[in-house]
């Protein structure tokens, strides 16, 4: 398998641009990256990439060699997959990304109860508000909280989300209650925003008379953690928008408080996204079908709220 390494080391440095990164990727040191990438150029006998001391290019060899070794990577992986007895031995690693909130709720907990069921599956969880490139940082399962426009991504509908705008009642007593979204921008209300490179959070699209339409937003804070601008909502800090199942329960508390009730936030959708190649890799399957399940089940649990009694 030394080779097929080989070959796994140089696609991660191919993408992400870095010895070190592909290293932390591999579960490996810098050096041992390196070793491996030279041992495959020993064995082509051309130069995969141009070092200097402060980037790393690939070379036209490598780029072209970078096309054909992905293509061999995704037969193995393939071919391991269908080989795999599914009820009986599933096995290997599942690189996952989510959203904080999402993932911190629903994803988290239920990690160690497909383990147990699993245990020869390990999950590398990694969680991020940020954008999320699923192919270009080598994720096999992506959660998405958005509407997606266009992807070449296999989406999964997990479930529709429907979204509030809310305040703290201190905020409110302070500042009004705004009766829609032109009363926001007018009256130059505290939107807390969820802001990274990319991010359209500061135009929030509201539903009016005449469809929907943004909203140019502002506000003293903004953060790329969207549980962080819960906490400065429930502190009196501004207005955010959430998806109701963030809130559902500091909104039956009295602790937010809907506002601009007359032009609501158009809802969103939570989404598992794949490479179209890994939805055959089986212990892909068995890890959506077990997080979808369990999310849905958990978000109707959030929504509805404790049982009576």
């Amino acid at each position: 398998m030394s080779y097929v390494n080989n070959l796994r080391m140089f696609v991660r440095v191919h993408e992400l641009g870095s010895m070190s990164a592909a290293a932390r990727d591999q579960r490996t040191s810098p050096a041992v990256a390196s070793a491996r990438i030279s041992e495959l150029e020993k064995h082509l006998g051309v130069r995969l990439f141009s070092r200097t001391t402060r980037s790393l290019q690939p070379t036209e060899n490598g780029r072209i060699f970078y096309d054909g070794a992905k293509r061999v990577l995704e037969a193995i992986d393939e071919a391991e997959a269908a080989v795999m007895d599914v009820t009986q031995n599933p096995r290997g690693t599942i690189f996952v990304a989510a959203p904080l909130g999402i993932g911190r709720r629903f994803i988290a907990p239920q990690v160690p109860a497909f383990k147990d069921i699993y245990p020869q599956i390990d999950v590398r969880l990694r969680l991020s508000d940020r954008a999320i490139d699923v192919t270009g940082e080598g994720l096999d399962v992506a959660f998405h909280l958005g509407i997606l426009e266009d992807s070449t991504l296999k989406v999964r509908l997990i479930a529709d989300c429907p979204r509030v705008l809310c305040a703290a009642p201190a905020y409110i007593a302070r500042r009004g209650n705004p009766v829609d979204g032109a009363a926001l921008v007018n009256d130059r209300h505290d939107c807390l925003n969820l802001r990274f490179p990319g991010a359209k959070e500061y135009q929030w699209t509201l539903q009016g008379p005449e469809g929907p339409r943004r909203h140019d937003v502002a506000g003293p804070f903004e953060s790329d953690d969207g549980d962080v601008l819960t906490g400065w909502a429930l502190d009196g800090r501004g207005i955010v928008m959430k998806p109701v199942f963030e809130v559902a329960e500091h909104l039956r508390e009295g602790r937010l408080v809907p506002v601009a009730v007359a032009t609501p936030p158009l809802p969103t959708q939570l989404s598992i996204l794949t490479q179209h190649r890994r939805l055959k890799d089986p212990k892909v399957t068995l890890f959506t079908d077990f997080m979808t399940l369990h999310i849905r089940d958990a978000m109707r649990r959030a929504l509805a709220g404790p049982a009576p009694g």
